[in-house]
């Protein structure tokens, strides 16, 4: 897999300037960090899954949980923490999904995503296509809440 999309991503959230208030309503830049760290772990959960011979499931729902974002944040200790988190599981995931097959990349995983209480997707995706979806979609879309 060219990871090469997924690594540009990580780097633009990384880089990314976070706002000094977030609009009424919306996450601070901590909250959208952990819960990024928390996409993260679950993304990588799922590739090392895969790539070891079980099938996992994809469900964003515990990454959208106020007291667990709040208990990321505090054992990152802040946004810095939080930052280094997104920059080593960036290194971890795509060193990972350079090595799957097109077998485990085309692998369906029954995934669950949820985005401010609604459902977007609740049906079985290709592995391949949650990692697409992450550098097109989730990754890029945080970076511009920040």
């Amino acid at each position: 897999m060219d990871t090469n999309p997924l690594r540009q991503a990580y780097d633009a959230l990384l880089a990314a300037q976070p706002r000094a208030v977030p609009p009424p309503g919306e996450w601070n830049s901590a909250q959208i960090l952990a819960h990024v760290v928390l996409v993260g772990a679950a993304t990588i959960s799922a590739v090392a899954a895969i790539a070891s011979g079980p099938v996992p499931t994809y469900d964003n729902r515990l990454s959208q949980d106020p007291w667990t974002l709040e208990r990321v944040i505090a054992l990152a200790g802040g946004e810095a923490g939080l930052r280094d988190r997104i920059r080593a599981q960036a290194t971890a995931l795509c060193a990972l999904a350079a090595v799957l097959g097109e077998a485990e990349l085309a692998t369906e995983v029954p995934t669950l995503l949820l985005s401010n209480g609604t459902c977007l997707v609740d049906q079985p995706l290709p592995l391949g296509d949650i990692l697409a979806g992450l550098a097109s979609e989730e990754l890029p879309g945080h970076a511009k809440q920040l």
